[in-house]
């Protein structure tokens, strides 16, 4: 058991600190900055105008691929959350072994603010905060989590507001977490931040600390629904086995018309994984799906993907259907100075900019290993999901400056004349 006494510091939109105790045994006392708390009705009115428009946002029925029609439960619903089909195309990477190819799949590109492998999953777990009537979603990680700016981003598209807890160092959680990053777009759009240490976030888990959150808002008369780290849970799931079923129309009906011997990705929580690995045994995609795990270790993941596979009754088991690699490094979201360089190459070589804390370490793990074992890649056609996270890259700015570089003060004579042109600035 841990000590109830524990303090969640929140961060209110106004970017004030304030310790907040849960649970409290008595109805807490109003804040000035509590959103106000809507009608049921007010709040489902929101949604059919929402709905009421095709396309971008809208509520549709779901109809999963005929490949998975057997998969247990099946989403009744999904929103139209990102820009899919995302765009795959040919990945010129720097001495690749002979005659292998990787094609890039551009999760990166499903939006913007709403961007990366998290929207496809968010498309499920908010139909179903939606169907259940919640008017607030809580989600929780780290203090740049991309799952956490996207969850915000989603939840206020839909009138929904959004509280996140977020896990930083010990040394930091009594403070302001600034606007770095993800975090800038999370205050923009009015998320509330509640700050945890990651001592207390390893010692109570995410499960209780969520479920903390959501008893203290159901005193306050809210209607909470909790999404987990990652959105990774056998509903978010389907976002990555509708992934599947896209990949193989670009790759059978579309314009690359390429069959993939591999899939690979990065696995931060184990649900794109899950989909992924799942979707391609059942269809005829059969791909080999290898992940490369950048936080606990592959142990935890082939249980954490057979719990979620057990959840859909896919009656397989997890070992059996994809490989983990681990690619952890020195830690979650902490960066040795040869993976950032190699992020810095990529960008420089190909164009691609890939974040330090998902898929650039899966990439980096991917060229490792084609260095070191040549003849395992040969011929190989190769799928590389980019799920995003190009916000992460603005919290090493101190890490990757000495990195970058070609600039220069242009050197102009005082003789030289003015010739005027279009766009005059002064």
């Amino acid at each position: 058991m841990f000590n109830c006494s524990l303090n969640i510091r929140r961060l209110n939109p106004s970017h004030t600190l304030s310790p907040l105790p849960i649970p409290t045994t008595h109805k807490p006392k109003s804040r000035p900055n509590q959103p106000p708390i809507r009608s049921m009705s007010s709040t489902i009115q929101q949604q059919q105008q929402l709905q009421s428009d095709v396309g971008f946002l809208s509520l549709k029925p779901y109809h999963p691929p005929s490949w998975a029609s057997k998969l247990n439960p099946i989403p009744s619903h999904s929103f139209n959350l990102g820009h899919f089909p995302t765009p795959v195309h040919r990945w010129n990477l720097p001495n690749l072994p002979k005659d292998t190819e990787v094609w890039l799949k551009r999760d990166d590109l499903s939006g913007m603010q709403l961007s990366g492998n998290k929207v496809r999953k968010l498309e499920f777990l908010l139909a179903d905060a939606v169907a259940q009537g919640a008017d607030c979603i809580i989600t929780i990680g780290g203090i740049q989590s991309n799952h956490c700016r996207a969850t915000a981003v989603a939840a206020k598209y839909l009138n929904l507001d959004c509280f996140l807890i977020l896990r930083t160092s010990k040394l930091l959680v009594e403070k302001d977490p600034g606007l770095t990053g993800n975090l800038l777009v999370e205050r923009l759009v009015g998320a509330h931040i509640d700050l945890v240490s990651k001592e207390e976030y390893s010692r109570i888990g995410s499960l209780t600390l969520t479920n903390l959150l959501k008893e203290k808002l159901i005193k306050e008369g809210r209607k909470p629904y909790v999404i987990p780290v990652g959105g990774s849970n056998s509903l978010g799931t389907w976002g990555y086995i509708e992934a599947i079923r896209e990949i193989e129309h670009q790759s059978q009906k579309g314009t690359i018309k390429t069959s993939f011997d591999d899939i690979i990705s990065a696995c931060g929580s184990g649900g794109t994984v899950a989909g992924l690995s799942i979707a391609s045994w059942l269809s005829d995609l059969k791909a080999k799906v290898t992940a490369y795990c950048v936080c606990d270790d592959p142990d935890y993941f082939y249980d954490y993907v057979q719990g979620l596979l057990d959840g859909l009754e896919a009656g397989v088991k997890s070992r059996d259907i994809v490989k983990i690699e681990n690619a952890k490094g020195l830690g979650y979201a902490m960066s040795s100075a040869e993976e950032l360089k190699f992020v810095k190459e990529i960008a420089e070589t190909t164009g691609v900019i890939l974040d330090p804390v998902y898929s650039g370490k899966a990439a980096y793990g991917m060229m490792k290993d084609m260095a070191q074992n040549p003849t395992k890649w040969e011929g190989r056609k190769i799928l590389f999901i980019h799920t995003g996270g190009l916000l992460g890259l603005f919290d090493k700015n101190d890490e990757m400056a000495s990195l970058v570089g070609k600039w220069r003060r242009m050197e102009l004579d005082e003789s030289i004349p003015r010739v005027d042109g279009t766009g005059k600035m002064f």
